[in-house]
């Protein structure tokens, strides 16, 4: 089931997401309709908070960005292939080099700005059968891991940019919470101001 998205303005983006116990209710319900509603608005990842639940969940498909003919073969295979859904994580250690590169957010629609984030991290999750790993990654899939992750700490792209860019898209997001912007999928924006 494709649910909407909780549009820039909305205080649950701002929470820190609290841990999901073993029994939660339909989890794996809810796991499948993120990746559906994931998958309707062309994402590669996307968090609990954005479809209004404050809990520690994020699912991340990198497979668009396989089809990028910069990438080496090897890199183009590992990113069409990565498919997780992340529960309860804890990024362990961020190392190597930050680096740039433009983001985007489903909850934040036609806005975009170069973030810098560390090549590598170490993760600790549980999958959705509730089996523990310990993982690493690097590149693209790191990137979009703590770009979710972010949002479980109620932390957004927005906020890793300059204060001058901020002041730049301040008009965009203004619009964002207002409603007045039409993406080409369902989102749910915050109450409009004196209606």
């Amino acid at each position: 089931m494709i649910l909407p998205i909780i549009a820039y303005g909305d205080p649950v983006l701002r929470k820190k997401g609290e841990d999901i116990p073993q029994d939660y209710p339909e989890l794996a319900k809810l796991v499948s309709d993120m990746f559906d509603t994931m998958y309707n608005a062309h994402g590669v990842g996307l968090a609990a908070p954005q479809v209004g639940l404050a809990v520690r969940l994020f699912i991340v498909d990198t497979a668009p960005f396989g089809e990028d003919d910069e990438l080496s073969e090897e890199e183009q295979k590992q990113l069409s292939t990565f498919k997780k859904a992340f529960i309860n994580p804890v990024i362990l250690k961020e190392e190597g080099e930050e680096w740039g590169f433009n983001e985007g957010c489903l909850s934040i629609p036609e806005v975009r700005e170069d973030v810098y984030r560390h090549e590598k991290i170490t993760i600790e999750y549980f999958d959705e059968n509730f089996n523990k790993h310990t993982d690493v990654y690097d590149g693209l899939i790191a990137r979009v891991i703590q770009h979710e992750y972010d949002h479980i700490e109620g932390i957004l792209f927005t906020d890793r940019i300059s204060s001058l860019k901020k002041r730049l898209i301040n008009k965009k997001l203004q619009n964002i919470m207002e409603g007045k912007t039409r993406p080409d999928y369902k989102m749910k924006f915050i109450a409009k101001k004196g209606r």
